[in-house]
């Protein structure tokens, strides 16, 4: 803690930016005077609950969850993510989550979410190690600019299909230079980073970290991007599928378990070096894919990734090593073996993507659930092996809606308000009447 207070001292100017991240995964800031931010991390202090009452666009949902007047709720700044902002001249930024006591707001705060569940998987002996993996569209656009095209023909950064194009990043050099070096320096030290399929489309791997840990630099990695683009003249994207006729954006997750310092996935005797309890982890995702399919697809936009040939899988299976899978088993060696989770779009939030992933693979090892579905070989989109996945958001929030394991895994109140959640933003699109409905419709119905 003195370490922490003396970097506060030690930082240009007196303020600190603290933030907290809704169920969206949009990350909720405020700037704060150090000597307020030295007083609370001894105690706690307030942050108005009406971030878990919003949606995306700052509208409240039709339910007031949890606390109908808004108050100001406890929120607990957690020390050990301080680090510095090298584009806001190095100012400090501390993470805060609603996780200490017992007020109503904790049980809507995502971060808070995923310490139950890193308990629960340390009770059983395992520490979780998570890899998350992000597609994102770059444009050479304003917010300004933005608004004033409503969102129609925009200008990617570079034109063409250049999936690891040494072309295109040498074009843009700069910007690549400062997503590596800045996030880095941020703390969100990156394994790789290079273009994608599709006009301005980039991927970057985040280095592998203990769960709460991964999930902390996937939403600063987010938040990160989308800053150092600004400061680019560019507008990043982390929507699931901007284009229609291009792939969407992937929010791939690599995870493992560990116990007593050995990869718990790991066993060199088992067909493809499956240990047992991979084996029941992989069931149990299997098996709560179909019911939990929103904290990976939370959007209306989101479903519209789950297509034939999109890199993105369509129904509920596996395969080693196969990109067209839900679930895909990397077998490497005892250091690398792991499971790729291929099912969450960019679009979605890092702490409840990760909390689901790691709830349902533990919930399969407590059950000790049989690997029974066989392994997709050769392209999972001519095959029906695994039940089909949710069709759209109204869908799988009904699925979700109906009590079953996943409630006891991720609490009855977190579950029942996100699925009002997930719920509001359906019905928020159904009102909505589109372009494609006026074109097909206005003259000839």
């Amino acid at each position: 803690m003195n370490d922490l207070l003396q970097q506060l001292d030690a930082a240009p100017g007196a303020q600190v930016k603290v933030g907290v991240t809704d169920l969206d995964g949009v990350l909720r800031t405020k700037y704060l005077h150090r000597d307020k931010v030295r007083s609370a991390l001894t105690d706690c202090m307030g942050f108005c609950n009406v971030i878990f009452g919003w949606d995306s666009q700052d509208e409240l949902y039709g339910h007031a969850v949890p606390d109908p007047g808004y108050a100001d709720s406890q929120v607990k700044l957690q020390p050990d993510t301080l680090r510095h902002i090298p584009w806001e001249n190095n100012i400090p930024f501390i993470l805060a989550d609603f996780s200490g006591g017992e007020d109503p707001a904790a049980a809507g705060c995502p971060r808070s979410l995923l310490k139950r569940v890193i308990a629960r998987a340390e009770k059983l002996g395992f520490t979780a190690r998570f890899g998350p993996e992000y597609e994102w569209f770059v444009y050479r656009e304003t917010p300004d600019s933005l608004a004033e095209k409503d969102f129609r023909n925009l200008r990617p950064l570079s034109p063409g299909m250049y999936g690891y194009s040494g072309l295109r990043t040498g074009m843009n050099a700069d910007y690549f230079a400062d997503l590596f070096g800045q996030l880095g320096r941020f703390g969100v030290e990156l394994e790789g980073l290079h273009t994608e399929t599709g006009p301005g489309v980039m991927e970057a791997a985040i280095s592998h970290q203990t769960a709460l840990e991964a999930a902390d630099r996937a939403v600063l990695f987010k938040q990160g991007v989308r800053q150092i683009s600004y400061r680019h003249g560019l507008v990043a994207s982390f929507m699931a599928k901007p284009r229609a006729d291009m792939p969407g954006c992937g929010g791939h997750l690599h995870q493992s378990l560990w116990h007593d310092g050995k990869n718990a996935f790991y066993d060199a005797t088992a067909p493809h070096r499956m240990s047992e309890t991979f084996r029941h982890y992989l069931a149990g995702q299997l098996a709560l894919l179909p019911v939990i399919l929103p904290l990976f697809a939370p959007t209306v936009n989101s479903y519209k990734r789950y297509v034939a040939g999109s890199w993105a899988a369509t129904r509920c299976n596996w395969g080693v090593d196969n990109r067209t899978v839900a679930l895909r088993v990397i077998p490497g060696s005892e250091k690398s073996c792991r499971l790729e989770t291929r099912v969450p779009g960019s679009d979605a939030n890092p702490y409840l993507t990760v909390a689901a992933a790691l709830a349902a693979g533990l919930y399969g090892i407590e059950h000790k659930l049989p690997l029974e579905l066989p392994p997709v070989k050769g392209s999972a989109y001519d095959q029906e092996v695994g039940e089909l996945l949710p069709a759209n958001l109204g869908a799988a929030a009904g699925a979700m809606a109906v009590e079953g394991p996943h409630y006891d895994l991720l609490g009855k109140d977190f579950t029942d308000h996100f699925v009002k959640t997930r719920l509001w933003e359906w019905q928020q699109y159904q009102a909505a009447v589109t372009d494609w409905e006026l074109r097909r419709y206005l003259e000839i119905t």
